[in-house]
Order: C-alpha cells, then structure tokens, then sequence
C-alpha cells in the first residue's frame, strides 16, 4: 500500500514536470541577454577588487619605504591611496623629512599624484 502511493507521488512529480517544461518553454534568448549582464557586473566587481587591492598594496609600499628610511618618522605620517592617487598627511621636523616623504610617495610604482598634507611641527 505504501510503495503504491510513493509511486503514485513519483509519477505525479513527473507528469507535473514535464507539462511545466512543455507548457512554458525557456526563452533562451532572455537567458543569454541575463547572462551578459551577469557577466559585465562579475567583471566590473572584479575590476574594483582589483583597484582597491592596488591602492593599498601602494599604501602598504609607501609605509614600508618609510619605516625602512632612517631620516623619516614614518609612525607621525598617515598615507592613504584612492585610485592611485596618495595623499599624505602628519607632522614633520623638517624640510629634508617632508621632502623624502613626498619623494618616497612620488617614486613608487602605479603612484600618479602626490597630495601633501604634511604640516611642520613648531
């Protein structure tokens, strides 16, 4: 009794099954105009991602080179980098340290524009 109702429910799942995939046909043509547009947004994300991990793998190069040079305080300077453009900002002693520190960001690779926010301390 139990095995003819399952195959009852069986045959009723796929009677119903196939009279949805012959009633309403898929319109592939939808389906591929669908799929493009999924397609264009996965490469724009993808291009994004890609720019944000740019912008701080410069930030994280700039850093480095500023820890790395003995005549920069590095830990009185913030750098931060949008599109390929750094800006950087904080408290120098002097103009030998401003200037390294905007040369440091100017020669580093992918870098377009320097803005210098760097004030003197007093």
């Amino acid at each position: 009794m139990v095995r003819a109702l399952l195959r009852l429910i069986l045959v009723l799942a796929i009677v119903v099954a196939a009279a949805a995939f012959f009633v309403r046909r898929p319109d592939t043509w939808r389906a591929q105009r669908v799929g493009g547009e999924v397609g264009e947004k996965t490469v724009e994300a993808a291009n994004l991602a890609a720019a944000v991990l740019t912008d701080g793998t410069m930030t994280a190069k700039i850093k480095s080179k500023m820890a790395l040079d003995d005549s920069v305080r590095a830990r009185a300077i913030d750098v931060w980098t949008t599109n390929h453009v750094v800006t950087v900002s904080g408290i120098v002693r002097s103009q030998a340290e401003h200037d390294r520190v905007v040369q440091l960001a100017r020669e580093t690779a992918g870098v377009t524009r320097v803005n210098d926010h760097l004030a003197f301390a007093r």
